[in-house]
């Protein structure tokens, strides 16, 4: 994401590279961070002291900026832990339900998820309860085989619940260590959709004490301020 922010922020990197820094400049950056909707409040709070390092003599060049942009956004991120939850030993499967709107890397997220699991020996097994989207469940058949995984599938337009139950009762059977439940996308607003990734959750519950054990949103690291619009709808109906 910061990538995303320090060097496509519409071209932020060419504009202060090799730049002195002025009042004009400043402006301009202020201009490019809210045309890419990193949000005023953020904005404010790094041009401020932008332009405070400035006027104090601290700040010259606009390489100096782009470093200070950098350093400041890198601090917003929390310091929590980031690893993920896993099942106590001997109580099954670990659950991992992952969602996000449509088109926003779902799939190809859990396919590296997926690898990363199997490369720490984990045994897995994929949940394909995308139901609606034309070839979703083929897409996830596809990395399934690249990875060396099964994939427990329903019906086209049938109930993903119905999917979700049917693969936490195979992961139990098969002593598989971790779950991965591939939800459909949809987007915040559909509300019919939202109300469904609860089902979801509550079967996978009742499948496995403590399930899900995590819930991933997947998001668009340039979506700007309608990625914090998701990050709050989906928390709410899913538990992120």
């Amino acid at each position: 994401t910061r990538t995303v922010l320090v060097d496509g922020v519409q071209g932020l990197r060419n504009l202060l590279t090799g730049r002195r820094l002025d009042e004009a400049l400043i402006t301009e950056i202020e201009a490019r961070l809210l045309q890419a909707d990193v949000g005023v409040k953020t904005t404010r709070i790094l041009i401020d002291g932008i332009r405070a390092d400035f006027r104090s003599g601290k700040m010259e060049t606009g390489d100096q900026a782009l470093d200070y942009i950098k350093r400041e956004i890198k601090a917003m991120w929390p310091q929590v832990d980031r690893t993920l939850q896993l099942a106590p030993r001997g109580e099954g499967p670990t659950v991992i339900l992952v969602t996000g709107v449509n088109g926003a890397g779902k799939t190809t997220s859990i396919a590296k998820l997926c690898r990363l699991l199997r490369d720490q020996n984990h045994t897995v097994l994929l949940g394909a309860c995308d139901t609606f989207r034309a070839g979703a469940v083929a897409q996830l058949e596809v990395w399934a085989q690249r990875l060396g995984v099964q994939v427990v599938k329903g019906q086209q337009g049938g109930d993903p619940a119905a999917v979700a139950f049917d693969a936490c009762a195979a992961a139990k059977s098969r002593g598989i260590d971790i779950l991965i439940l591939d939800a459909a996308g949809r987007l915040q607003t559909q509300d019919p959709l939202m109300r469904q990734l609860g089902k979801i959750r509550n079967v996978a519950a009742k499948q496995v004490p403590g399930a899900p054990h995590e819930v991933l949103l997947v998001l668009d690291a340039t979506a700007g301020q309608n990625a914090l619009r998701q990050a709050e709808e989906f928390s709410k109906h899913a538990g992120v």
